[in-house]
């Protein structure tokens, strides 16, 4: 076809008739038609693979639609070519032949453009092809649309150097914060399913429902938490109180004062048996509070009953299943469960505690929102923590909470109201991308010699109804090779980032890794690790 064209156009633009144009011409437009024989083989792959893997990325269009632009910059450059041609003022007293030499110039130069345009198609084709992450879009839709568990997960092989990764080797990769990137992905597929429009002239009023003394939760994101609980089952809600904070920390703050300020005696000690979430010893001395104040380990305290225990379950750093180390005929306890989700650890049971903290941050990755909830037994418990929030920030967000309500919707939506063509299912795609990350990091410890992780016996999941393991959301791991002290310092000669052990109660021998980061970042850290340079 394009030959056919080709001929056409440019003949009846340049009017050379002579056999040695036409044969260079016709030896130019072989090549086009042999690259365009390739396209088109590359565009019937795309087809036939198409339910297996996406069409590969180009330098800035896929195959399945080069086929469309290339007719389109044909046409533009015949146009180009007849506007170029009329303005060309020709002597009438030159030969036809001078026309012709002047005239082929400029389609060879044309001509070759083209050539190098299409090549560079090609090549980019080729390369772009091999260097395309294995996680692909369609295996992406494979993994949130499956109506299996979590058995038969495909593996994902790590990258080999920085470049392909579009980082310098020497780049630093920053795992110490829990920044959950990683699920952007998912939301990325989910489109405008997960948006929100908010007009200018909504949502204004400092209160969202006067009638609740959580005056500031709205309805709906209340509605949605209840509805999430409901579906996974990891929480006992019936007969409780849902308070809404700015993040899992403010609500720390919020239940610190409520079970403190109840007790005849103060300060009252706050414990937590290490290792424990490093930020648990700054919330309870930062504001200097009579009311109660950091007394370290759960499980080296001493004192009286005058204690606050805080339970994280899963734990932050370890992964592991959590008690309360003090027991429950003396004190009381906050029960941490940021991480009792699907993705993180098996649904063993309902959670059922007198305070219990959750954040949108970890269930659905959205740690800018900044929202977080507590399912609270007592009332007057609830009411001095909703009075805190009120002191220290006169309520939370409207916004946010109505964000996150619409987040909470779309997961819930897609186990009550499955899509035959796209199902949502948000917590099997998270579970398989953990569960693939957990699986290359053990490679790659075991691989090195230097290190080692936590053990996990697998327990059988109520949620996914199946035997399942657990995949933390952070990386407990310690040095073991002999030499190396402080664990921190020496992945920092790696240009990686971590948390001291030294943090959480524990020695300088371990460091806690981010499991949460984007592709690249985590893609490089394995990279690194791997090698025993």
């Amino acid at each position: 076809m394009i030959r056919c064209s080709f001929r056409l156009y440019i003949g009846q633009i340049f009017q050379c008739r002579s056999p040695m144009q036409v044969n260079h011409l016709q030896e130019d437009l072989g090549f086009w038609s042999r690259l365009w024989r390739e396209g088109s083989a590359l565009e019937e792959q795309g087809e036939r693979t198409q339910e297996e893997e996406p069409a590969p990325t180009l330098l800035f269009f896929s195959v399945n639609d080069w086929k469309q632009k290339v007719p389109t910059w044909k046409t533009k450059i015949q146009e180009i070519l007849i506007k170029m041609a009329r303005k060309q003022q020709f002597n009438s007293r030159r030969t036809k032949k001078e026309r012709c030499i002047q005239i082929n110039a400029l389609g060879w130069n044309i001509l070759l453009a083209l050539n190098a345009v299409l090549l560079a198609i090609l090549v980019g084709a080729v390369l772009k092809k091999e260097v395309t992450s294995p996680l692909s879009s369609s295996t992406l839709q494979k993994i949130i649309g499956s109506e299996g568990g979590t058995e038969g997960m495909e593996k994902k092989a790590p990258s080999t150097t920085d470049a392909d990764l579009g980082l310098a080797h020497d780049s630093v990769i920053n795992l110490d914060h829990g920044d959950p990137t990683m699920f952007e992905s998912f939301w990325k597929v989910m489109g405008t399913r997960a948006t929100i429009v908010i007009h200018g002239w909504e949502k204004m009023s400092y209160f969202s429902d006067p009638t609740n003394f959580c005056w500031f939760l709205e309805p709906e994101f209340a509605n949605q938490v209840l509805r999430l609980h409901r579906i996974v089952n990891n929480a006992a809600t019936e007969d409780r109180h849902i308070i809404v904070g700015a993040g899992s920390t403010q609500l720390i703050h919020a239940a610190l004062y409520a079970l403190a300020s109840t007790e005849d005696r103060h300060p009252v000690s706050v414990v937590s048996a290490a290792p424990y979430y490093s930020m648990y010893s700054g919330i309870a001395d930062f504001f200097k509070s009579g009311l109660f104040h950091w007394a370290g380990d759960a499980a080296t305290y001493k004192g009286d009953d005058n204690f606050i225990e805080l339970v994280c379950s899963p734990n932050n750093p370890d992964g592991a299943t959590r008690d309360a180390v003090l027991g429950t005929h003396a004190g009381k306890r906050i029960h941490d469960m940021a991480y009792y989700w699907p993705q993180y650890s098996p649904m063993r049971s309902k959670a059922d505690h007198d305070v219990m903290l959750f954040t949108v941050s970890k269930a659905t990755g959205h740690a800018g929102t900044r929202i977080g909830w507590a399912v609270v037994k007592n009332t007057e418990v609830a009411r001095k923590m909703v009075k805190f929030i009120e002191m220290n920030s006169i309520g939370v967000s409207k916004d946010s909470q109505i964000r996150a309500a619409r987040i909470l919707k779309v997961i819930s939506d897609g186990y009550e109201f499955p899509d035959p063509k796209s199902t949502a299912r948000f917590f099997h795609f998270a579970r398989h991308l953990l569960a693939d990350r957990w699986q290359r990091l053990r490679q790659a410890v075991e691989a090195s010699g230097r290190f080692s992780l936590p053990q996990f016996s697998p327990e059988f999941c109520e949620f996914f109804k199946e035997q399942a393991e657990t995949y933390p959301g952070f990386a407990w791991v310690r040095c073991e090779e002999e030499g190396i002290q402080d664990c921190e310092a020496f992945f920092k000669t790696m240009k990686v980032l971590s948390r001291s052990g030294r943090h959480f109660g524990a020695g300088s021998k371990y460091v806690r890794i981010s499991m949460l980061d984007r592709d690249a970042n985590f893609d490089t850290f394995i990279r690194r690790i791997s090698s025993k340079d």
